[in-house]
Order: C-alpha cells, then structure tokens, then sequence
C-alpha cells in the first residue's frame, strides 16, 4: 500500500511539473500574438490550441487522480477514452464534440481495445469543411497524438481506420494485484448523489403475485449496484395501502369481528377475506353505502377507523416480510397514505400556476405532449393515484433532494409515468439536465405456454408459492446429483436456498428487462449454460482450487503483496484482461439500467476461466502418486481474482454462493 501511495504521489508531481511547463509556453506563444487573430500565424495557432487541450487534460487527470481514492478500480475503457479523446482533441482542435467510440477488440488479432473514431470524423469533415480525407489519414494523426500514458503498449492503424490497440502488460498485472490486494472496489464517481429507487410496491389485502417479482428483484439489485458505487441509496416500497377499497374491507372487519377493537382478529387468509368484502361490495346494496361511510370516516382520520386500517395493513406487511426475507429484499415502506396531506397542496400548486382545468366537476391537468390529462382531483372532491404519484415525485425531488429517481415499475404504466415526470417538469420541480428521473420498465413474466403466467385454474400464481416450489425443486436436483451424500445437513439446506433463489433471481435478471421472459424451472436450475446454477457450480469449484492445494486465505495474502502476476500464456492474458472489464460494465449499468449486461460479463468471466483452467495448470501434481508437485501461485492469484469479482457480481444481483456445493 505505501508503495503504491509512494507511485501516486511521484505521478502527481510529475504532472504538476509538466503543467508548470505547458502553462509557460502558452504564455510564451501569447507574446507572440498568436491567440488567432492572423491567418499568417494559423501553425503557432493550431500549436496553441494543442498546448491548451493538453494542460486541460492534465489538469483534468490530476483534478481526478486526487478525488480518487487509491483503492478505486479504473475502468480502463474510461481511461482510453480519456487518452483518445486528448489526442483527436490535440489533431483536430476545430472540432466541437468530435466522435469518441472506444469498445473492446472482439479477436484478440485486433488487439485489446479499439478507437472507431476515424470514419465517423471523416463524415464531419466532409459536411462541415469540404475536405474529403480518408479515414487511415485521421487515425494515423490521431494515434501521433496520443499523449503519455501508463496503460498503453502500441497501436495499429487497421482496415478503413480502425485503431487497435494494445495494453501494457505489467499495467494489467499492477492492476490486478490491487485488486487482490484492496479487494474488489467501485470506479470513483465523483460527487456522492442520493439515489431513490421505488420498487416492489405491491396492494394491502391483496398476496404478492409473480407480478411483483420483477420488479422486487430488479430493484434490490439496482439498489445494490447503486450502493456499491458508493451513492446514498433509499428504496421505497410505494405500498397502495389507502383508497376506496378500504371502506369495503373494514365494513366486513366490522360484520365478521366486531370487537376487532379489543381482541386482535384472526384473519388467516387476507386474500379470502378481500374477495369476500369484494363479493358483498358488488352485490349488497346496503353494504355497499356503509363501505362508502366507512371511506369517509377512515379519511376523517376517526381513532376506530384508523385502527381497523392499521389491523388490515399489519397482516398484509406480515405476509409481505416472508417474501422479503426469503429473497433477501431491503425496504422503507413508504405507502400512498404517506402522501395522503401534500395532496390538497399539490391541487393547490397545479391551480395557482394556472395549469388546472375543470371537466364535468374534475380537475385535470394536460401535460404537453401527451393526449391524456391527469386528474388531480375527482368530482366528488377525492384524490386519485395521479395525485398521489405527483405528491410522491415532489416529496423525492423536494424533501429527500434526491438527484437520481428511479421507478421500477411495469412497462404497462410507461404513459402514465411519463405524464407525471413532464409535469413535475412543466410546474418547476426539477430540470431533466440537472436531476434524473427514469422510469425502468419492463416486460411480463409468462409461463412455458407463451401466455401470462397463470396456475392450472388460471388464477394467479401467489409469489410464496412460486418460492417453495422452487425450494423443493432445487432441492430434487441437489439429491439427483448426489450432493446429500457429500454435504451436512446444514450445507446441504444452504445449498437449496442459494439455488432456489439464486436461480429465479439470476433468471429473472438474465434477461433485457425491457422484454417479456418465460419462466421455467427447468431452464433455470439447468447447471449448463448461462444459469445461475452454472455460475454458483462454478464459483464452488473455483474456490476449492487453492483449498485443495492447501494454500489458506493469508498465504494468498501474503502472495498477492510479493509476487508478480505473469500474464505470458494467451489465457492467462485473456483472462486478465477480462477481470479487468468488472468497473466497465458496472459503469454501463448505471447509465442504462440494464442488469442482464452484468449477467453476460459473469457468465463470459466463467467461462474464460474454464479455458483458463483447462490450458494453464494451477497445480502440478505427480501423476503416480497425485502428491503436489509445484504450486504456480501467480495463476492461483488469478483465481482468486476471478472469485472475487464473482462474488461482488452475485452481492450485486442479490444471489448468496455457497463454499460447497
């Protein structure tokens, strides 16, 4: 650590130094009146501006290897973006925005990373200069201008123009031994914003459903990556636990429990109980008038309505724990009726700015750009849930200051969500450019026959159900391979909840959220292929390399400080390279919100470690005896590498691995 703290503090001072230097030549080039007024001088200009993009790339550098913390990742990706976008900066200073496109190579011929910048440049130059200059030319003079950098070995001017290019093997091997040495560390992101994910959000009175699955485990892992990053993260569980709906569930609290008052009732099952009050709603005319009394006596806060609400809210909240614990789910409920009193001032708001329009006794408001207004306000002077949403939004903007919203919510409710965010726009709450408001939708879950997810009876399916059948069913899988044989009791039921749930999580995740996916048991506890089952096989396997060897968790330590990783052998390289992508993809996330991306680096992570494993032997043992000949422990390093971020991708998706399997 002291050494790397040491080399830290060597490059800042050089950097320091060489600012120094470019900020005296560009004073000196100002003597000469060459800040752009004669056309005579248009070399010393170009040499200026150079000078100039080059100090604020310095200063940039410096500015961020300051913020960083030495235990940060770099993302590399970013790093050469950082370098190329210097150099076409420095070759092409009259261009504003140029075109910056950095992607890993996709053969290794090709090199480790390429800069497809050219081409699309050449197009600008045409549109906007006239001048016609091919591609290779402007790759040629952007790879001369690439300024000093630790990570890059060569770069080739290839084909049209690409620019393929070649990282430093003692850069990735520095690299990964601080990673080995730090542990796995998020990218540094600069200023620290508070995050607000709303997700899961199911009904009082009614059981969670395969409906909520999505967005339950979709947004525990984006609150988790969120986290990790390092930004202050509150998930909400936006609960409908106020409405109409109420009066007809505490009319029948009252008939079948009248002294529910005094002694706590024994609702059992929640969900018989909301279809009985439903049936009596819609065929008892009496009933019917005393639930609408009892809807204006729970909003007139009356102490025993109130607490007939809390009754019926505390049962559901009970059922919904057992969910949330099985999957491992973290939230702060925060339902409708907590925005219950901003709602007259939101109607107040909207009408002061004169936005609100009276239709047939509503008030609405039409947001531009979208046909269907909102209704704030019902003729009979009640709210709606556009009201309640809109109360939510300003409450996250104006009360939790939150800088990144975040609605994991079906892609059903796209419309609706997209009102309500232009209007938090249109009335001042907050400006797109400096706060972030996203609605993350997605797609239905369906079963094996292409439709909606659906019981035999086409009810359906109650989320606890879909659980336990998962449990039973990695379990059968456990005993087909014989793992009860192997395994205590204790490690055996770990192995069956890391699987059951791990599985119908990563399945679940796996997927572009944006789509719908078929569910299948099947599919999913399949231990070949992009599964979880294959991931937590492989990440036991993994683990038990060095076990095996007899190297315990300090002597990796203890190697990790003194040896060098030696990346010689193709798979050695490849596999290196490939750790190293982990702040990247993590990056892209967070910009996009797509957590199947996460999935396919794990997935390609394992399986270059399978070709790893297979061509670079770890452990060289006697093939008479089977005692251990030779130890290589750089390549036990890299082993332990690839666990690690295995292991910080699994937190992230909420999955728990297990050590044996």
């Amino acid at each position: 650590m002291e050494a790397r703290v040491a080399q830290s503090a060597a490059r800042l001072a050089r950097q320091e130094n060489e600012i120094k230097l470019l900020t005296a030549e560009i004073e000196r080039l100002k003597n000469f009146g060459c800040l752009g007024v004669s056309p005579s001088l248009e070399g010393l200009r170009d040499e200026n501006a150079k000078l100039k993009y080059r100090l604020n790339f310095l200063q940039k550098s410096l500015q961020e290897e300051r913020s960083k913390t030495v235990k940060s990742m770099i993302n590399i990706n970013s790093c050469l973006q950082e370098i190329f976008g210097a150099a076409i900066q420095a070759a092409y200073p009259e261009l504003e925005n140029p075109p910056l496109v950095v992607t890993p190579s996709q053969q290794p011929k090709f090199g480790d990373y390429q800069c497809n910048s050219a081409m699309a440049i050449s197009q600008i130059l045409l549109k906007t200069k006239e001048q016609k200059v091919i591609p290779r030319e402007i790759a040629d003079k952007i790879a001369k201008n690439i300024p000093a950098n630790e990570c890059i070995e060569k770069v080739e001017i290839a084909g049209p123009g690409f620019i393929n290019v070649h990282l430093r093997k003692d850069f990735v091997s520095k690299q990964l031994s601080s990673l080995l040495m730090n542990g796995v560390q998020p990218p540094a992101i600069g200023k620290r914003k508070k995050v607000v994910v709303d997700f899961s959000s199911p009904n009082i009175a009614k059981e969670m459903h395969v409906g909520h699955l999505r967005s339950t485990i979709i947004g525990e892992s984006m609150s988790r990556l969120f986290e990790f990053a390092g930004y202050d993260v509150l998930r909400l569980n936006h609960l409908g636990d106020w409405g109409t709906q109420f009066g007809m569930l505490i009319a029948h609290l009252q008939d079948k429990f009248p002294d529910y008052l005094t002694v706590s009732p024994p609702i059992g099952d929640l969900q018989a109980f909301y279809k009985e009050s439903k049936r009596r709603f819609d065929t008892e005319e009496e009933f019917k008038k005393r639930a609408y009394q009892c809807v204006v006596l729970l909003q007139s806060k009356n102490p025993d309505f109130i607490k007939a609400w809390e009754l019926i809210c505390d049962v559901s909240r009970k059922e919904f724990q057992k969910i949330y614990k099985c999957l491992d789910i973290t939230l702060t409920e925060r339902g409708e009726s907590f925005y219950h009193e901003m709602m007259k001032d939101i109607v107040k708001e909207f009408e002061d700015k004169g936005f609100v329009q009276v239709d047939d006794g509503r008030k609405i408001v039409f947001v531009p750009g979208f046909p269907v207004p909102l209704t704030i306000m019902k003729s009979d002077g009640g709210y709606t849930y556009d009201t309640s949403d809109l109360a939510a939004l300003k409450h996250r903007l104006c009360e939790e200051k939150g800088d990144i919203l975040i609605y994991v919510v079906d892609s059903g409710q796209s419309v609706h969500l997209q009102t309500v965010f232009a209007a938090g726009q249109m009335i001042g709450w907050y400006d797109p450019k400096v706060t972030r408001v996203a609605h993350a939708a997605f797609g239905v879950v369906l079963g094996e026959d292409k439709k909606k997810f659906k019981t035999r009876s086409g009810d359906t399916v109650r989320l606890i159900d879909l659980l336990e059948e998962g449990l039973k069913r990695a379990m059968d899988k456990l005993k087909d391979k014989e793992r009860d044989k192997v395994l205590t009791a204790e490690e055996l039921k770990a192995a069956q909840t890391s699987v059951a749930f791990g599985c119908i999580k990563y399945a679940d995740l796996s997927h572009n959220r944006l789509n719908d996916y078929v569910f299948s048991f099947d599919k999913m506890l399949d231990d070949r292929g992009n599964t979880a089952a294959y991931l937590l096989y492989a990440f036991t396997r993994i683990r038990a390399i060095a076990r095996l060897a007899n190297i315990d968790e300090q002597m990796l330590r203890k190697a990790a400080k003194e040896e060098v990783l030696i990346l010689d052998h193709e798979k050695e390289w490849k596999l290196g390279k490939c750790i190293l992508r982990f702040p990247e993809i993590l990056q892209k996330i967070l910009e996009d919100l797509l957590l199947h991306t996460l999935c396919d680096y794990l997935y390609e992570l394992a399986t270059t470690f399978t070709e790893f494993y297979d061509n670079c032997y770890c452990v060289e043992k006697d093939r008479q005896s089977g005692q251990i000949v030779k130890v290589n422990m750089w390549r036990l390093l890299l082993c332990e590498a690839t666990a690690a971020i295995m292991a910080k991708g699994f937190d992230i998706l909420g999955i728990k691995p297990v050590q044996r399997m």
